[in-house]
């Protein structure tokens, strides 16, 4: 059996072995659950970018209001049956509003991917020049940047968020201004995991050679420390998409994200709250996208997690060869 391992392990005869970034492309391709989500996240990413183009070919605008089609006497309820729907409205209308639905939930796509991308960027951005920072300088400037990260990490988001939107004009664009304070207060896990990585690579053989050579710290984090920086940092971006879409729904949810009449999944589902019994439409499909969204980024994360990771290609290589081996075996005897 270790002689099958071992010859298992080397490339195939007349093959030539595949580099880094189409191993870990060969290893994603083989977890079919993180190519589904990929293809979820890709048709997620395709209905918002295609927004205006689908609100055109149904008809429809997110903000113009029908009230012929919602029941005054009851309030506000939707007429005919799941909400509405028809063939005007592929998933009916809002309660209250008569708004229709579909195109609220495409273009509420466009806020929430949007706000947690570029708040993952705002955070890698931050926390890898502050974990490097701190890694790599002398023992105050480590003290220094490791307390401050400690004070992020600890920081209240929603206090801060709700004091930052009181302070700023409320003509600044909203998905900007939650961006970037999702970015600026949320980015303390990041710099500890760049930090933390960062003193475990100073120790290897090759960066303390390209410190011995007279480079700069400059030139040692850009040229060896960064490129093994990669895939933890993949990894955890990946992990953080997901929560910064959930953190965009609850201040939106709380009143204190996108204003009205911009669409968002968040404020949807806070207004959706008095509609529960009534129209239970307007409630599920804002949260069935929250959560398909977020269970897509969070399997898409495990896959590229254990896709960069080698101990991971080992265990898979393994597995094959006992699989391989337990076939054989069974044919052999029949």
């Amino acid at each position: 059996m270790t002689t099958d391992l071992l010859t298992t392990a080397e490339p195939e005869a007349g093959v030539a072995p595949a580099s880094g970034a189409r191993q870990v492309l060969r290893r994603l391709r083989a977890r079919k659950s993180a190519l589904a989500a990929a293809a979820v996240l890709g048709l997620l990413v395709l209905l918002a970018l295609a927004a205006p183009l689908l609100a055109a070919i149904e008809g429809q605008d997110p903000n113009t209001y029908h009230d012929a089609l919602v029941d005054s006497a009851r309030g506000g309820v939707p007429l005919g049956d799941f909400g509405g729907v028809s063939a005007e409205h592929w998933l009916g209308v809002e309660p209250g509003t008569g708004r229709d639905l579909f195109v609220r939930l495409v273009y509420g796509a466009r806020v929430s991917l949007l706000v947690a991308l570029g708040a993952t960027a705002v955070q890698i951005l931050i926390g890898v020049g502050t974990g490097l920072a701190a890694a790599l300088g002398n023992r105050l400037v480590e003290s220094l940047l490791t307390h401050v990260t400690d004070v992020m990490v600890a920081m209240p988001l929603l206090v801060f968020a709700i004091a930052t939107m009181a302070v700023v004009p409320g003509d600044f664009p909203r998905p900007l201004l939650l961006a970037v304070s999702i970015g600026l207060l949320q980015w303390g896990g990041m710099a500890r995991l760049v930090r933390a990585q960062t003193l475990s690579l100073k120790k290897l053989d090759y960066v303390s050679a390209a410190r011995l050579t007279g480079a700069s710290s400059w030139r040692v984090a850009r040229r060896e420390l960064l490129p093994s920086l990669a895939a933890p940092v993949i990894t955890y971006a990946a992990v953080l998409l997901p929560t910064n879409i959930v953190l965009e729904a609850s201040m939106s949810f709380l009143g204190v994200g996108v204003k009205p009449p911009t669409p968002s999944w968040g404020h949807m589902l806070s207004t959706a709250t008095t509609w529960f019994r009534a129209d239970p439409m307007y409630v599920l499909l804002p949260a069935l996208m929250l959560f398909v969204t977020t269970l897509a980024f969070t399997v898409l994360g495990d896959g590229v997690r254990a896709a960069l990771d080698p101990r991971e290609a080992s265990r898979l290589r393994v597995g094959r060869t006992r699989r391989k081996a337990r076939t054989s075996g069974a044919g052999g005897a029949a």
